[in-house]
């Protein structure tokens, strides 16, 4: 007797491949949500590494200017203005033998700006009515919302500047930025801090 052995092959059934389709839906969808957690936990901690890198890059260029304070064209003291969240100073910033009225300002609650004033005709003016430049450093810096200064004047013995000190008495000056984007966040500010001798004054000591 002859018998003859038949090999059937079945492919997925109708029913399978939906199963397999939603098992891989279900997988991708879990997946996303991991990825979407993920950057929903970590976004705040990159923004706020992003924001400490430009404060910190705006405070290094305020400290570099403060160091190469001097005396103005018109023949005024390097240091002009001195306040808490105010600092008016001259300085040749942009190299080109001709010296700047530069401010730095805690404008607003949290915004830093730096306002810069050319020299301008003969004998020489610094008309301060309106700047000729100006640049947002940080949208963040927390130092009114702490209640912290954000400049520091000292005179030739190391003593902070106190209401009755004239700013020829200065010789150092330091700077410090509280900076958060979100204050009621984790993981909390980030404090830039940075100091500089007035250079071309110190003969003046």
């Amino acid at each position: 007797m002859f018998h003859s052995n038949k090999n059937k092959q079945k492919g997925m059934t109708l029913v399978e491949m939906i199963i397999v389709t939603f098992l891989f839906s279900i997988l991708m969808i879990a997946l996303g949500n991991s990825v979407a957690s993920l950057y929903k936990v970590n976004s705040y901690t990159v923004s706020q590494a992003y924001q400490v890198s430009n404060a910190r890059k705006g405070v290094q260029a305020l400290i570099r200017d403060v160091r190469e304070m001097t005396f103005a064209d018109d023949g005024t003291f390097p240091l002009s203005r001195m306040e808490s969240h105010i600092i008016g100073f001259y300085s040749d910033i942009d190299r080109d033998n001709s010296v700047e009225y530069v401010e730095y300002e805690l404008a607003t609650t949290t915004r830093l700006v730096k306002r810069v004033y050319n020299a301008t005709g003969s004998p020489t003016t610094y008309n301060l009515s309106s700047p000729d430049e100006e640049y947002i450093l940080s949208e963040y810096v927390q130092n009114l919302i702490q209640g912290t200064s954000t400049f520091f004047y000292y005179d030739t013995n190391g003593n902070e500047a106190t209401a009755t000190s004239s700013v020829t008495d200065i010789r150092f000056i330091t700077v410090q930025a509280i900076v958060n984007i979100d204050p009621i966040r984790n993981p909390g500010q980030f404090m830039l801090r940075y100091s500089a001798a007035l250079r071309n004054v110190i003969d003046n000591i």
